[in-house]
């Protein structure tokens, strides 16, 4: 049975001898959706090794099954956002093709933001790729379409294959279900093919995790009368979202533990930062539990001193004594 995978589990950056046979020229897929396409390049390009990002747990099912039920040795579905993938897991010209099949257009105004291909975005897909790489992208949505193709034509590093912005018919291309069933109601799709050319591009640096956070801070308050105190709490540091929504007190261990979810720019971390008695009187630590399987990012300092501040903050005497923290 595979292993299942996700962002939070695997090596920063992605290692390709951890997860296949052979270490390969990488091809990504990212929104695999049923799995057919994924499965279709593991079939036809055995000199690769296949990735899928998805955040479908259903999804993540169906492609394991398929995988495993035609002995495929060269792909790997990874539970994670395309984002948040390119940040972490990829270096710099490290994938030789994204494929990117019908992405979720985000209709409304207000959740354009959400969309995946807008200009950040493509800056790091186009660091990401090898020389002579290449993006492609189908879409079924005419407004999507032309979003994508100003931003792809205002990027530098990329080239664009066609001579026209998009075609919508490409004879070598493998149809997906959905696509199918879109061209029977009368849905056209958008088709682009991008490349790698010989332009200098800035390559967004590969966020790496940092050492675990500590807080080390003196209170005469005893856990339990520290949870008492407790009120969820949002908190804008800087870019990051740290929440802390419930506290919970095991009196007996003189212990708590804090539910957070932290949000970055490039992911999301729901776990918990326990509060636990140091041999001096009064001492605690603050820090990272392995609930939640988190990473030390640079969100979950923040938030280890955000909770740290907090407790030392509850009582006149109360003082951080110490921070191993990033700024």
């Amino acid at each position: 049975m595979l292993r299942k995978l996700n962002i939070l589990t695997l090596d920063w950056p992605l290692r390709q001898e951890r997860l296949f046979p052979r270490v390969q020229p990488l091809i990504v897929e990212i929104g695999f959706g049923n799995g057919d396409f994924l499965i279709h390049l593991a079939q036809t390009r055995p000199d690769c090794n296949i990735i899928g990002l998805e955040i479908s747990s259903q999804s993540m099912d169906k492609a394991e099954a398929k995988i495993e039920a035609l002995g495929l040795d060269n792909a790997r579905p990874i539970h994670s956002r395309g984002e948040t993938a390119l940040a972490h897991l990829f270096a710099p010209e490290s994938v030789r093709e994204f494929h990117i099949n019908y992405p979720d257009p985000w209709f409304k105004k207000k959740h354009h933001r959400r969309r995946f291909i807008k200009r950040e975005t493509v800056d790091l897909l186009t660091s990401r790729l090898t020389a002579t790489g290449r993006l492609l992208l189908a879409t079924d949505i005419r407004e999507y379409a032309e979003m994508a193709h100003g931003i792809f034509a205002k990027t530098p590093g990329l080239s664009n294959q066609f001579d026209s912005p998009w075609v919508n018919s490409r004879t070598d291309r493998f149809r997906t279900k959905y696509e199918r069933k879109g061209y029977r109601e009368g849905r056209r799709g958008h088709f682009f093919v991008y490349h790698r050319n010989d332009e200098p591009v800035v390559h967004p640096p590969l966020i790496e995790e940092l050492e675990m956070p500590h807080l080390f801070l003196h209170s005469p308050l005893r856990a339990a009368e520290i949870v008492d105190r407790f009120q969820a709490t949002r908190r804008k540091l800087g870019d990051v979202h740290v929440a802390i929504i419930h506290a919970y007190a095991d009196a007996k261990r003189d212990v708590a533990v804090f539910e957070v979810v932290v949000e970055e720019p490039t992911i999301e971390q729901h776990t918990m930062i326990m509060l636990a008695p140091r041999a001096e009187a009064g001492a605690y630590i603050v820090r990272m539990t392995s609930l939640g399987q988190a990473r030390a990012t640079l969100g979950m300092h923040r938030a280890v001193e955000a909770v740290g501040e907090w407790v030392a903050g509850l009582d006149a005497a109360g003082m951080v004594l110490e921070r191993k923290i990033r700024g």
